[in-house]
């Protein structure tokens, strides 16, 4: 079994560290799940890292749970990248076509998408991916793929993700002390987006959330490409604050309390229904009606969707995607999630849940699974590939983070 044939993935959440170990089948086929590790995250504060050894602890039970279960060594992964430090910008490369009969090859791709990333940022941040929407050959736009045609001049419009050097740092170096080489980091949200959507969904246009315990990520598609993505600072993790401060109670019993009696909609609980906290743990007391704890719940929500909703009106898109809103993460499991999305985006809305499964799916088809997942298959997607409607676009090696952060790292790194 060739190394290029296990495909491995880690997401480095705020609640947990998931790692799948899965095998390539062949190039229509799905990749197989042979195993599955889950380990509770205490290292991780809003997608970044806070406590190096809880952080490299949490990685390595992980791994070691998926490689128990596989019977194979996680010695390389693609990696998931997570936090509001991230950014993106859209940026233009434009490069003439080097061959003489001017058709356009896969290094003149290459070279324009390097030219992309031409762009101004401050000292403290790095590019931790470019991907590039759509080509425009001689005044020709909207090219999904130009390898092959012929032209003079080739331009790109790209989405060029930015994130925090320190903090891209202190990953890397989390990674590698547990014995694995990083084959690319993949933002969140666009490694959800490869998981959950349909090639339809992206063309007719669709908001994708990703809920998690510290942040919500965000990625919206029309035809087929990439309009935005960014991360907001308000997750599943700020709504059990909520509720431990509203009942005066610990983080652990308000956890169990929206995971056991949570729901989004006050309006649809009886105002009869009561919850005695002595009978959740006998150390807390105090007796609070359902609707009450719905009623926290609520406000938080909506207020994630409004911020879902502001991030839409930058782009001209709020209320204005067919295809509505894909909502996935561990928050996603709220039951009255879907009808509030519907309110608050006016748009459609779905759970999203992983749609290439194969192996043992029982332990993967979840929508907190969706992120690492999203990364096994960026990965079965050639190594690197990102489809964004009719093509298939490599990262030049230049761009390609897996050997980028390397080059980065090394002056860092013992």
């Amino acid at each position: 079994m060739s190394r290029g044939d296990i495909l491995i993935g880690i997401d480095i959440g705020t609640s947990a560290i998931r790692t799948v170990i899965s095998q390539k089948q062949g190039e229509e086929s799905k990749p197989l799940v042979l195993g599955v590790g889950v380990a509770s995250s205490f290292g991780i504060n809003n997608g970044v890292v806070v406590d190096i050894e809880e952080t490299i602890n949490a990685i390595t039970k992980s791994k070691e749970l998926a490689e128990r279960t596989a019977g194979i060594p996680v010695e390389h992964a693609f990696v998931s990248i997570n936090g509001n430090h991230i950014c993106s910008q859209f940026s233009k490369g434009v490069v003439a076509v080097s061959r003489a009969d001017g058709e356009i090859s896969e290094e003149d791709i290459n070279r324009v998408i390097v030219a992309s990333q031409a762009i101004s940022m401050p000292n403290n941040k790095e590019i931790i991916d470019v991907i590039p929407c759509s080509y425009t050959i001689d005044g020709q736009e909207q090219i999904k793929d130009p390898t092959g045609m012929n032209g003079v001049r080739l331009e790109v419009n790209a989405l060029v993700i930015e994130g925090s050097v320190p903090f891209i740092k202190n990953l890397y170096k989390c990674i590698q002390r547990c014995g694995i080489d990083i084959d690319d980091l993949v933002f969140s949200p666009l490694a959800v987006a490869k998981a959950v959507l349909l090639k339809r969904q992206r063309e007719l246009g669709v908001v994708v959330i990703d809920i998690g315990k510290g942040t919500t990520g965000i990625s919206v598609f029309e035809d087929g490409n990439i309009l935005h993505s960014t991360v907001i600072p308000f997750g599943a993790g700020h709504i059990t604050n909520d509720i431990a401060i509203g009942l005066r109670t610990s983080i652990d019993v308000a956890e169990k309390i929206k995971l056991e009696y949570g729901t989004v909609l006050a309006a649809d609980i009886n105002k009869k229904d009561k919850i005695d906290l002595s009978r959740i743990d006998k150390n807390e007391e105090g007796v609070f009606t359902r609707r009450y704890i719905a009623e926290i719940i609520e406000a938080r929500t909506e207020e994630i969707f409004v911020m879902v909703d502001k991030e839409l009106k930058k782009i001209d898109r709020s209320g204005m995607l067919p295809a509505g809103a894909v909502i996935t993460g561990g928050g996603a499991k709220m039951p009255g999630i879907v009808a509030m999305a519907k309110e608050t985006l006016r748009l459609p809305a779905q759970i999203g849940f992983p749609v290439e499964l194969n192996g043992i799916i029982d332990r993967v088809d979840d929508p907190s699974f969706a992120t690492v997942m999203g990364l096994i298959m960026w990965e079965a997607d050639e190594n690197g590939v990102f489809s964004s409607g009719g093509g298939k676009f490599k990262l030049p090696s230049l761009g390609g983070i897996g050997q980028k952060v390397r080059k980065i790292f090394k002056t860092f790194l013992p």
